[in-house]
């Protein structure tokens, strides 16, 4: 195999494909990249057995072949070379090397055979629909905070992807939670997406997804069976196996009657709670509101370092109400909000708090309270 190809191009394939790659493996072909050239162009492949990531990029390929070698290497090397460098990578079945040539640099890297590389079986997928960039990564940004980091509840590791009801008609959903709080983003449901079975996408494929999703104009095709899902653009193309498990309903965690409302800038509600979260050394340190007549205070009380106090106009009609939260979860449904304006609903000091952004209800959030 010999092929020539433009180092931006082959970085942006072996970043990806090395991002896959899980450091510490027990397989030693799980740390390699399988390398396949023909035609105009390379495909470059990366398994971890749940995730597979393939990234074609054109190329000059003098012989057609295929090799592995390790990911990590190659990304690093590609990563060090000089920008708008040509790279050419030659393989030599008899040492059993690839050579990378740039410039003046020159490397040697071990291979494995291609033939050991595992490739994901593939699936027979039940639902196909394709759906623009921006649409979801608005779905998974907004929602990946509240994924649970708790390996023994396993199906709480992954946001929900689904079809659901909505004032409006059926949506596509998008729902993640931890049991301290919890995410739930609706879409316009794209068309074919209707006969969608629920599936759990695992925390590292929807990490790996966003680096597809950073072109606005891209359409990105989905593809979902039981088992597996997959999203593919013309370039790459990542399939993941899903979390075999049933998501809890995460509908009886939703209030329904809470009636106190508070409307609050959201920036500077964010900003407020950081500074006063400040004083204390715990990260889940509660943070204290008051609310009153048109003004909220947020206090935190940290005996062993200090105390601190903020004051912010808001817009609250209701009886006084004190309620802690924790102060990182606080932070973080606050900083989904896109729009000015925080309307928090609450009902009692005990009771789970309801969030959203101004009116809209197409993105809510749920955090439970902590005893301050």
């Amino acid at each position: 195999m010999k092929l020539s190809i433009e180092r931006a191009t082959l970085l942006k394939a072996v970043a990806q494909a090395q991002s896959v790659v899980e450091r510490r493996n027990t397989i030693p072909i799980l740390a390699n990249v399988l390398i396949e050239a023909e035609g105009s162009e390379a495909t470059f492949r990366a398994t971890d057995l749940d995730i597979e990531v393939v990234d074609k990029a054109a190329a000059m390929v003098e012989r057609a072949g295929a090799t592995t070698v390790s990911a990590v290497t190659l990304n690093e090397i590609v990563r060090k070379l000089p920008d708008g460098a040509l790279v050419t990578l030659t393989e030599d079945g008899a040492s059993g090397r690839l050579t990378i040539e740039a410039g003046r640099s020159n490397f040697s890297l071990a291979t494995l055979p291609k033939e050991d590389f595992p490739v994901m079986a593939t699936s027979d997928y039940a639902a196909n629909f394709s759906c623009p960039a921006p649409v979801l990564r608005r779905l998974f940004d907004k929602s990946k905070f509240a994924i649970s980091t708790e390996e023994t509840r396993y199906y709480l590791n992954g946001v929900y992807m689904h079809v659901s009801e909505s004032d409006g008609g059926k949506v596509l959903r998008c729902v993640a939670t931890d049991g301290h709080r919890l995410a739930r983003i609706d879409a316009e449901l794209p068309e074919g997406a209707d006969g969608m079975a629920g599936v759990i996408v695992p925390r590292k494929t929807v990490g790996e997804l966003r680096k597809l999703l950073d072109d606005d104009d891209m359409k990105i095709a989905v593809s979902v069976s039981e088992t597996k899902i997959r999203f593919a653009t013309p370039d790459i193309t990542l399939t993941s196996k899903v979390i075999d498990g049933t998501f809890p309903d995460y509908t009886r965690v939703i209030p329904q009657g809470n009636t106190r409302k508070m409307e609050v800038d959201a920036s500077e509600f964010a900003k407020a709670v950081d500074r006063v979260a400040t004083v204390s050394s715990e990260r889940s340190r509660a943070v204290k509101l008051q609310l009153d007549e048109d003004r909220l205070i947020l206090s935190v009380n940290a005996p062993d370092s200090g105390a601190a106090e903020e004051e912010l106009a808001v817009a609250y009609g209701d009886e006084r109400l004190e309620i802690g939260f924790n102060a990182k979860y606080l932070l973080e449904i606050a900083s989904q909000v896109d729009r000015e304006n925080a309307v928090f609903m609450f009902n009692s000091s005990g009771d789970p708090t309801l969030m959203r952004e101004g009116n809209d209800t197409s993105a809510i959030y749920v955090v439970m309270p902590m005893r301050v």
